[in-house]
């Protein structure tokens, strides 16, 4: 498999190891003083080439950014924007900090002091954002045999914190609509129906069946820059979603005299647009809400799709249900996004529970036998 062959530097005994690597190609290790140090690197090459764990030192001298470059050209399957956050990350973060560095080179402590360091000014999604990149562009490292382990696996990473959610009642998402005019019945539909933005400024004519009343979900529409990409939906699955009867009139006059293909909200030809800011169109609603109520949440449009779960399961949907209504890839997304809505069902448990036993241990007295319990019902 290899050998280890003796040779002088000056009046120095040298040692090099000779050895042929997976691709058959001729290797040699010079430099070693000491017979034994030469052997055992050749014992260890002649076991990892075994277990097909040889790591080629000539490719293990690739940089992250010759790799980074390469691994996020290769993100296509994700969509528009789920790339957008990765390539300002990319640029922004990873590269400036690792680009020049060798794969090879990197070390686990050194991750972890950037992420850390990283952390005391950014939020935890920036931070974990930002270390999954390196991360992932180190695992095909790994996978290509340039190097053995993943330094950047086992890091500390600081916790995601729950955003506080608002949940309107009824009443409030009629003034709120009320308040935003023209877009009044594109809330509504938000509100009560939980499909995403993208989802609903997407619908066309055609995606409504008012006899079942029913909108189906193919595109979303997303704002990336200043520019709207329409895909399919984020689980890319076409669903249909109930909406109920009072929207029906309102549904009905944003589609009127519009062709199958226009589009439901707006001019039919362009997707409408969210508004941020102070001066928006959305703002405004809400601040005119708020006006006139002083409970009144302060809001985003994300806000009314968590407001439509809130109405379903407190109105008795199951989880299942839930989950179809809103698209979730899984039950268990829906219950962990919306655990603290589900709370409410263990009262509800107990609630029922207690008539249950009532209704079956009439005449029931504490610390009677089992037998005279069951003999005086």
């Amino acid at each position: 498999m290899g050998s280890v062959e003796g040779y002088k530097v000056g009046n120095s005994q040298r040692y090099r190891v000779r050895y042929r690597d997976p691709d058959r190609r001729q290797r040699e290790k010079a430099g070693f003083t000491r017979k034994i140090d030469a052997e055992e690197y050749l014992a260890a090459v002649t076991i990892n080439i075994r277990r097909g764990e040889f790591i080629d030192p000539g490719e293990a001298r690739a940089t992250i950014r010759d790799l980074g470059s390469t691994w996020l050209a290769a993100q296509t399957h994700l969509k528009p924007s789920s790339i957008r956050p990765l390539e300002t990350s990319w640029r922004v973060h990873v590269e400036p900090q690792w680009g020049d560095r060798r794969v090879s080179e990197i070390r686990h402590s050194e991750i972890q002091t950037w992420c850390s360091q990283l952390s005391a000014e950014k939020s935890a999604t920036v931070v974990r954002r930002a270390h999954g990149i390196l991360a992932s562009v180190l695992e095909v490292a790994v996978r290509d045999r340039r190097i053995s382990t993943n330094p950047a696996r086992g890091i500390g990473l600081p916790r995601k914190l729950s955003k506080q959610r608002s949940y309107l009642t009824m009443p409030q998402i009629e003034r709120l609509a009320h308040h935003a005019g023209q877009h009044g019945a594109l809330l509504m539909l938000l509100a009560y129906t939980g499909l995403r933005w993208g989802e609903a400024t997407a619908l066309r004519v055609q995606d409504i069946d008012m006899l079942r009343r029913r909108a189906v979900v193919r595109e979303n529409a997303v704002r990336i820059g200043r520019e709207i990409h329409v895909g399919t939906p984020k689980t890319h699955r076409v669903r249909s979603v109930p909406f109920p009867t009072f929207m029906s009139e309102p549904i009905a006059r944003a589609c009127e005299g519009k062709g199958r293909d226009r589009l439901v909200f707006g001019d039919g030809l362009t997707h409408v647009r969210a508004t941020y800011g102070e001066r928006g169109w959305f703002a405004n609603a809400v601040r005119a809400a708020q006006a006139e109520d002083a409970d009144f949440p302060r809001l985003t449009l994300h806000d009314l799709r968590h407001s439509a779960a809130s109405l379903a399961i407190s109105a008795g949907a199951n989880v299942k249900a839930v989950q179809a209504m809103l698209g979730h890839a899984s039950a268990t997304m829906t219950l962990d996004t919306y655990a603290d809505l589900f709370d409410d069902d263990l009262e509800a448990v107990a609630t029922r529970l207690e008539d249950a036993r009532s209704r079956q241990s009439v005449g029931f007295l504490w610390g009677s036998a089992p037998q005279e319990r069951s003999g005086s019902i």
